[in-house]
């Protein structure tokens, strides 16, 4: 019989969860005072060229869109071996550093602050800066409708972005360091595919597309509990579902529609879905307010994930 505990890569002196812990606290850390990587050093960014190459026409999509799902695999593999090589207690911090890398909470929240602020005062600048936000054309958007844009990316991104990534670490941490490692660095693998292929226009993308949805499942209605949490409002999710399921992704549009409750704004992407038709668009207060919930929300979630791993010392330290 095997002993897990015993094949577990765990810093001397610290529990799993307090090892773990350790990693949680660094990525918060790192993402506070960096925000991201310089993109030439950037890993998610060395991912996003390898995809590059499969983006493109094939005589047989869908087998090449399944095969380019193991892409990911192939990451979180890497990531593995980087931490379970690494001897402890360094490997906490490999691992903190992997961990920081799937996650985007500081520079997108800082970007979509600027597109509000800009669309009162700017309106060229906060149609430039959109297109790393939200994937629409910005050109003909009115200044309601950036702002709009830039809540709902927010809300979005909190799913996508943090919480999935957490929760994956989180999970993976019932089993090892590194598992939990590569655990987030697969799950920001199958949400870099999906946004680069997963679209109808292409179809190598379908596999991918699919994946995601079930990977995302989760995280986001995670997301929109959270959301509601801190704001103090626990109907808003009950209210969200109404609009929830407008948006063409099953998932996305719970942290957004529960965003758009709680604020009691109007989130719309022309031509697509509304959520919360009866409310007015965000003005800039509101609009700024939004982005505050969701990184309240984001704070939320790494306290959660660095409590739940904590937690598992006690069970498997």
């Amino acid at each position: 019989m095997i002993d897990v505990a015993s094949s577990m890569s765990v810093p001397a002196g610290l529990s799993v969860g307090a090892s773990a812990t350790l990693a949680v606290a660094i990525a918060f850390l790192l993402d506070a005072i960096i925000e991201e990587p310089p993109e030439g050093l950037h890993p998610v960014v060395w991912f996003g060229t390898v995809v590059a190459t499969v983006d493109r026409e094939w005589a047989r999509p869908g087998l090449v869109g399944a095969l380019a799902l193991g892409l990911p695999l192939a990451g979180a593999a890497a990531v593995w071996a980087v931490v379970h090589i690494t001897p402890g207690p360094a490997d906490a911090v490999v691992a903190g550093i992997a961990l920081f890398v799937t996650l985007s909470r500081r520079l997108l929240l800082s970007e979509a602050r600027a597109v509000i602020a800009d669309s009162e005062s700017d309106l060229v600048a906060a149609r430039e800066r959109l297109p790393a936000l939200a994937g629409r054309d910005s050109e003909p958007l009115a200044a309601e409708e950036l702002r709009s844009a830039a809540v709902e990316s927010a809300a979005e991104n909190l799913a996508d972005g943090l919480v999935a990534p957490l929760v994956a670490f989180a999970i993976g941490a019932l089993v090892s360091l590194p598992i939990a490692a590569a655990a987030a660095a697969w799950v920001k693998g199958v949400n870099t595919l999906d946004s680069m292929l997963g679209y109808r226009s292409k179809a190598v993308g379908g596999p991918s597309a699919r994946l995601d949805d079930l990977v995302m499942a989760v995280p986001a209605r995670v997301s929109a509990v959270l959301i509601a949490a801190v704001s103090l409002d626990p109907g808003a999710v009950r209210r969200a579902s109404r609009w929830a399921k407008a948006p063409p992704s099953p998932n996305s549009g719970w942290p957004m529609a529960t965003l758009s409750a709680v604020a009691d704004v109007r989130l719309e992407k022309p031509g697509s879905y509304v959520l919360n038709p009866a409310a007015a668009f965000p003005d800039v207060d509101r609009g700024l307010e939004g982005v505050r919930i969701v990184d309240r929300a984001a704070i939320a979630a790494f306290l959660l994930s660095g409590g739940w791993v904590l937690g598992l010392g006690g069970v498997l330290g």
